[in-house]
């Protein structure tokens, strides 16, 4: 196995073991679930928003390792920044894990997009497509008001 493969799932792991942000965040003016119907994971994401900054986040929910690294590593990304950039990150994270050709990066995300990198081997595997992008669907339905259960 490669070095970058083993460090990618090293993050993944790590990401699963410890989950940053993980519980529910009270209180909240933004939240939604989401459920993956093909393999049971659950999540539900917490947002604060103030002046149009995403303040605080967090999740909780139960999943594969892809799935809850994912939401890990998406709830350390979207805190602090505009709702404008958590929804183009979520755009390019979506193309990074469903395209075969890499995602326009937009400006000032170039950091978030590398470390993103670690979960797009799942582009191979399309069962695990929605694990990875779920926590992702589930805030931006958050983002935009939505509370109703995401299936993405």
């Amino acid at each position: 196995m490669s070095d970058l493969r083993e460090l990618y799932q090293e993050v993944i792991l790590d990401h699963n073991r410890s989950p940053r942000n993980f519980g529910a965040l009270d209180p909240c003016d933004h939240k939604a679930d989401g459920h993956n119907p093909l393999c049971g994971d659950t999540v539900t994401v917490y947002l604060t928003i103030a002046d149009g900054i995403v303040s605080d986040v967090a999740f909780d929910g139960r999943g594969c390792a892809i799935s809850v690294a994912s939401a890990s590593m998406m709830t350390e990304m979207v805190k602090g920044m505009t709702v404008a950039d958590a929804e183009r990150l979520f755009q390019s994270f979506q193309h990074l894990c469903t395209e075969d050709t890499e995602p326009e990066v937009p400006a000032g995300l170039e950091d978030e997009m590398d470390v993103l990198q670690v979960l797009s081997g799942v582009r191979a595997f399309p069962m695990r497509v929605k694990c990875a992008t779920l926590a992702w669907h589930t805030m931006s339905a958050a983002l935009h008001g939505n509370r109703e259960t995401s299936t993405e």
